[in-house]
């Protein structure tokens, strides 16, 4: 039975073998055996609801949200300054596309008081994740800023722990980042 990608899928296995190509075509090279455990969401292309599908786990944080990416839409950079006003431990790991202009999500979100890096080591990261409470893995093609093609992964163990080492691998070669105040390095 061919994949249909216009409805969400709960513990379906075609979702889930689905979730393993996009996993072993765009994630870390070492590619391990896992089994089938957790629920996967999915979110097709330009899919309005996949930006929403964000804000919502990212409001529903509980003690820690993890990302990698390179762009952010507003929603989710107010999202992220919310759950830090909530007392959720955050850190975030951009890559250097996103400029020094105190208008970039960068200076947003470490305005806020968000721990912030900048990954200067690649010119665009294609890992785009957010993982939530290190139960929840946001991942796909997307770019967190337009409804692109969106996975939510929650209780997947195995695949969050591996996530989890590669997002901190990139914030081990990754700079800390320095706000911007009124177009001045800070």
């Amino acid at each position: 039975m061919p994949f249909d990608a216009s409805r969400r899928v709960e513990n379906n296995e075609e979702a889930i073998n689905l979730s393993f190509f996009i996993f072993l075509i765009c994630s870390p090279t070492i590619v391990e055996r896992y089994t089938r455990t957790g629920t996967v969401e999915v979110y097709p292309a330009h899919n309005v609801s996949a930006t929403d599908a964000i804000v919502t786990e990212l409001s529903n944080a509980k003690s820690e949200i993890l990302v990698q990416a390179y762009p952010l839409s507003v929603p989710i950079v107010k999202a992220l300054i919310d759950a830090k006003k909530r007392g959720i431990k955050i850190e975030v790991v951009l890559d250097k596309s996103q400029g020094r202009d105190k208008y970039y999500p960068p200076n947003f979100v470490a305005n806020a008081g968000i721990v912030t890096f900048i990954d200067d080591k690649h010119a665009i990261d294609p890992n785009k994740i957010i993982i939530v409470d290190r139960n929840i893995l946001i991942t796909g093609s997307c770019n967190f800023t337009n409804g692109d093609e969106l996975l939510i992964i929650k209780g997947h163990k195995p695949l969050l722990d591996l996530y989890i080492q590669d997002f901190k691998g990139h914030e081990e070669h990754s700079k800390r980042y320095l706000r911007i105040v009124q177009g001045n390095n800070q």
